[in-house]
């Protein structure tokens, strides 16, 4: 064990957003450290929620359904709990788009609400709250660190940086242990694949296992940085172990010092997998608009503090994550 995962042996855990991608993953760590572990889910629909994600411990923690702008029925939980890791919320930043109050709602009045609530009911707990690197919008410069410009080219990229200012301004007001990571694109088990708005990496995964062409915008040079999951569950754990280390409201990027484009990443799937092809088409409208070119993000600062760094290399990651949908896919297509 490292990073301080030995602190949460005996202790109460709770998950928000717990049955999608990041917060299963999250939930199944926290039970195999020896924690308690309750999870909170909205279960909205095309958002990532997914119960299968937590059929391994399916008998071993406490699920919830419940929306968190739902305060009456959240304090109970939020009560007694030792750590708060907080998942939920929308990614998809063609929803936002389409439908933005929506994701103000998702993104913007349920961390408010469970904000107050925390502050009301266990103020001395640590918060980590999931943010985005979507809020540095189309980089000045690469590789991106905290002090970048903040200029979101989406609503999405809006919400959510407006969620982690919350978060920032309760640390600062109410000396609450609150740490923010900026996380950067995440892959593996579990990722919902079933339609276009969540992501590249979702799209090329459908598209390579149900035999479709991998369709790459542009020319494909766009640079991304991916972090498998496990990596990311890592830096979680280390920043809610570790809140001392943060102090009031500080954010971390997580990143990768593998960056790779997406035409790279099309081409290794298919390597993987032995069949298919890649095709590079013109970028939609609606895509172009919401763009951000190539991102790297600098995670030099989470490094020097928490020690955290990606173990996984991006062709491993992708091995382990196409493997899983060959032999689970129809719980996720």
């Amino acid at each position: 064990m490292g990073n301080g995962e030995t602190i949460y042996a005996g202790k109460r855990a709770l998950v928000t957003g717990g049955a999608g991608f990041i917060g299963s993953h999250l939930a199944r760590r926290l039970h195999e450290l020896g924690a308690e572990v309750s999870v909170v889910d909205a279960m909205i629909p095309n958002c990532g929620g997914n119960l299968y994600n937590l059929e391994p411990i399916r008998d071993a923690v406490a699920l919830h359904i419940v929306d968190m702008r739902d305060c009456e029925r959240m304090r109970p939980l939020v009560r007694a709990q030792d750590f708060i890791l907080n998942l939920a919320g929308k990614v998809s930043h063609i929803d936002s788009m389409q439908d933005p109050h929506q994701d103000q709602g998702i993104n913007c009045e349920s961390q408010l609400a469970l904000l107050e609530t925390c502050r009301c009911e266990n103020p001395s707990a640590p918060i980590v709250y999931a943010s985005t690197r979507q809020q540095y919008g189309r980089p000045l410069y690469t590789p991106v660190d905290e002090d970048h410009p903040l200029l979101p080219t989406d609503f999405n990229g809006i919400n959510k940086l407006a969620g982690e200012w919350y978060h920032r301004l309760y640390a600062r007001l109410h000396r609450m242990q609150i740490t923010s990571l900026r996380l950067t694109n995440t892959y593996g088990p579990g990722l919902l694949i079933s339609h276009d708005r969540q992501g590249f990496l979702s799209v090329f995964i459908r598209r390579v296992l149900t035999g479709e062409p991998i369709r790459v915008f542009g020319d494909g040079s766009q640079l991304r940085d991916l972090n498998y999951v496990d990596d990311v569950v890592d830096a979680l754990l280390a920043a809610a172990a570790r809140p001392d280390a943060a102090g009031a409201g500080e954010v971390y990027n997580l990143g990768s010092p593998e960056a790779i484009s997406l035409k790279e990443v099309a081409e290794l799937m298919v390597r993987i997998v032995g069949c298919g092809r890649v095709e590079l088409v013109p970028f939609p409208n609606e895509l172009r608009r919401i763009d951000i070119g190539s991102y790297q993000g600098d995670f030099r600062r989470i490094h020097k503090a928490l020690g955290w760094q990606p173990r996984i290399s991006v062709e491993e990651g992708l091995r382990r994550t196409l493997a899983f949908y060959r032999e689970h896919g129809g719980h996720y297509l």
